[in-house]
């Protein structure tokens, strides 16, 4: 998650926080836009997180993070489709669809959708198409969620 002294610094004070109100840290980063610095928090729980969630928790973290470096702090829900890069995540996901973007394209493709079966530090294995597909870890620039969206398609029938 972070780099930098101070982000391990927030990060750390952002992982007590969540923990002290029952909510998992799933990322914490600053990234800068043309309105300015984000501090932008994502948090989970299960069953989702809400928007009183994310209000509860930006009231209980805030005044602990006056002293960084940031103009604006949100508290966000990771997302249906988020980006896999904990090893909770990892773990939750396995027998998940996913979608793996590449740094190059291997036989023509960018992309690989699949069943998560594994996932380290050396290598993320698929099942697709009923194969085993074998990526290096270091040819994979980001693992996400492939939101299972036919429960909205059974709904408006």
């Amino acid at each position: 998650m972070p780099k930098n002294a101070n982000m391990q610094k927030i990060a750390a004070i952002c992982e007590r926080t969540a923990a002290r109100l029952g909510y998992e840290l799933c990322d914490a980063a600053i990234e800068k836009e043309p309105a300015g610095r984000y501090l932008r928090i994502y948090i989970d729980v299960d069953g989702g997180i809400t928007l009183d969630d994310c209000e509860k928790f930006h009231r209980a973290v805030q005044p602990a993070l006056e002293d960084f470096d940031y103009d604006f702090l949100e508290v966000c829900s990771p997302g249906i489709d988020r980006p896999l890069k904990s090893r909770r995540d990892i773990e939750k996901s396995l027998g998940m669809l996913v979608e793996a973007r590449l740094y190059k394209p291997v036989d023509g493709r960018k992309s690989v959708q699949g069943l998560l079966r594994a996932m380290d530090d050396e290598q993320v294995v698929l099942e697709a198409e009923g194969q085993a597909v074998v990526l290096p870890r270091k040819a994979v620039s980001q693992v996400r969620l492939v939101p299972d969206l036919s429960a909205l398609d059974e709904e408006e029938q």
